[in-house]
């Protein structure tokens, strides 16, 4: 495992998440949502110590960190240098409760000593208006409520108050508990009501971890990224998010730092095929019906993200209040990417909905109006399959013909081609046949550049691109097409970064990019164990997971040099790749369950 700073967990239940250092400290939590104002907003603060709560243990000599297995329930251990030691449990409330998901916007902590005489103090610093510090509050019988800001916030606990407003040491000789909310009466006696919560959460996510499918090899690894796309599923709406943070810098110093918070619709692809293959269907229905939905307003152009409310609005500002990711600004809110034109984002719907037509395990199956529905996207990526756009990584200043959109508008007329014929519709299978035709010949002949022995970025250019290395997982080529096979050998000459992968090489409207894209390794090890070079493939996939953080969490971007992680985080993109490389590369269970 490498050292870096990402080292964080991340909790919550559908509503809401926060995340966690190893020594227990909150240093983000959106309230009440994935995309609200922080509460805790440490992560970004910079040197302020602001935006957190924690526990400090006197003397503190050593800390053990790890998610209680099959959970997204985080066990912290700390010990004192006299034998004095606390374990704090972590998580947000979700179980099954008169047929409905119990999913409260709250996070649970539970301090308990389990050895001497600990002495803790308790720290509750909560900000509103992006990094600005919560100062006035009142205290009740058992709680602080933070009432200078909307949303109001309120710690329920069993601690003794007076400690926690004057954050003075104390001996910890119970268990005690703290639950951060809405500003609420908390309900049912605090310390059996916490017991219970933990209880039914936990067995609420052993339970769902049951019913995965998982490969033979890495289940640890992969049941781990399950549970964090689970936790970027915003329930109510059925949006994933791309990651649970803003603005954390793709690379030191880059000014590349954007708001993760939202859907883009090209993540679609990725993420439902992810869940379909370990069996997540229930998560995997909800995003593709969050995607149909904004897809059913045919009346707009679709725009490569949305809020996890479609119709919020995503203006781009900057928060003043907060310093950044170890100073390293400016901090963004909301994300002008959602103005671009990306043409994949046609394809990419399309393909996320294949499932419905496909898949005999859902209950709700694709009919003639869900394929006039996807239609629709069909001509709009027939229209727009040979124009100029952003690109996949949605490039701000310029516009081309870029290879993956024009592949991604091929592969949705060509699948519209195979639902019609899936549902009988032979005229209309014939039809997007000559449509999805001669994009594809123009997407072979333009996008191969003969001197470079490679398919490039776009059209005419000299760029290499990883996304390329997705030609055959999209049908466009057969994986021991010589052409590919040379575009393979061109990527390993000029994107590979000691074991990593840039997503290209080439200036962009920010300079030279220095850090490798994470998914981008694992679509070169696919693509390796595509055209036999399996040994290769498996060696990288085995050093890729060393790059996860001690909770098996990734982020979207990797220094080479020193492995550190960066970018957005947890980045779904990541998770999703490391999901579906490990089930491809694992062994089967017939060949190694008994042979051991």
């Amino acid at each position: 495992m490498i050292d870096h700073g990402l080292d964080l967990a991340v909790i919550g239940n559908g509503r809401t998440a926060a995340l966690v250092t190893p020594t227990a400290r909150f240093v983000w939590w959106c309230f009440p949502r994935f995309d609200s104002d922080p509460i805790f907003c440490r992560l970004l603060s910079a040197d302020e110590e602001k935006g957190f709560s924690d526990v400090v243990l006197n003397d503190m000599v050593d800390y053990q960190s790890e998610y209680l297995r099959n959970t997204a329930i985080v066990s912290t251990v700390l010990t004192d240098n006299h034998g004095g030691a606390v374990r704090i449990t972590d998580f947000a409330p979700r179980y099954r409760q008169f047929g409905r998901v119990f999913r409260p916007p709250q996070l649970v902590r539970i301090i308990e000593p389990i050895a001497g005489l600990p002495r803790i103090t308790i720290r509750f610093r909560p900000t509103r208006e992006y990094g600005v510090p919560n100062k006035q509050y009142s205290i009740g019988s058992n709680h602080i409520r933070y009432h200078d800001g909307a949303p109001f916030i309120r710690l329920t606990t069993d601690a003794p108050l007076s400690y926690i407003e004057r954050e003075a040491p104390f001996v910890l000789n119970r268990p005690i508990h703290l639950v951060f909310g809405a500003d609420e009466q908390f309900q049912g006696d605090l310390a059996t009501t916490c017991r219970e919560f933990a209880d039914r959460t936990r067995d609420y996510w052993m339970d769902w971890v049951r019913n995965l499918s998982l490969s033979y090899d890495w289940q640890d690894a992969i049941i781990r990224a399950a549970i964090s796309l689970k936790l970027s599923n915003f329930e109510e709406t059925g949006g994933i998010v791309a990651a649970h943070t803003t603005s954390i810098p793709e690379s030191p110093r880059s000014n590349r730092t954007w708001d993760y918070r939202f859907c883009w619709l090209r993540d679609a692809y990725f993420v439902v095929k992810a869940l379909n293959r370990v069996g997540a269907t229930q998560t995997m229905e909800d995003f593709i019906s969050f995607i149909l939905g904004i897809a059913a307003n045919t009346e707009d152009m679709l725009r490569p993200v949305y809020s996890i409310v479609p119709t919020d609005p995503m203006d781009e500002w900057e928060a003043t209040n907060l310093a950044g990711y170890r100073g390293d600004g400016p901090v963004r809110v909301g994300n002008a990417a959602a103005a671009q034109a990306q043409h994949d984002t046609y394809g990419s719907i399309i393909l996320a909905a294949m499932p419905m037509f496909f898949d005999r395990r859902l209950p709700r199956q694709g009919d003639e109006s869900l394929f006039r529905l996807l239609e629709a996207l069909g001509n709009k990526a027939a229209h727009l399959a040979l124009k100029p756009d952003a690109g996949i990584w949605e490039y701000r200043g310029r516009q081309r013909v870029h290879t993956h959109s024009t592949a991604m508008c091929w592969a949705g007329c060509h699948r519209l081609a195979a639902i019609a014929s899936h549902l009988g519709f032979t005229d209309r299978a014939a039809y997007w046949n000559a449509v999805a035709e001669p994009i594809h010949e123009a997407l072979v002949q333009r996008a191969w550049h003969p001197e470079r022995q490679a398919f490039t970025a776009a059209f005419g250019s000299d760029d290499l691109d990883a996304s390329v290395l997705l030609l055959p997982e999209l049908g466009v080529l057969e994986p021991d097409d010589p052409r590919f096979v040379s575009t393979v050998a061109a990527m390993e000459r000029e994107l590979l970064r000691e074991k990593h992968v840039m997503r290209y090489a080439s200036a962009d409207d920010f300079g030279l990019p220095v850090t490798a894209f994470l998914i981008c390794r694992f679509w070169l090890i696919d693509a390796w164990w595509s055209i036999g070079r399996r040994e290769e493939a498996r060696d990288l996939f085995l050093d890729a997971l060393r790059h996860r953080n001690r909770y098996g969490l990734l982020s979207e971007d990797v220094d080479p040099q020193s492995g550190e992680l960066w970018g957005n985080f947890p980045q779904t993109y990541s998770m999703a790749g490391l999901i579906l490389t490990a089930m491809r590369l694992s062994r089967s269970w017939e060949d190694r369950y008994w042979r051991g």
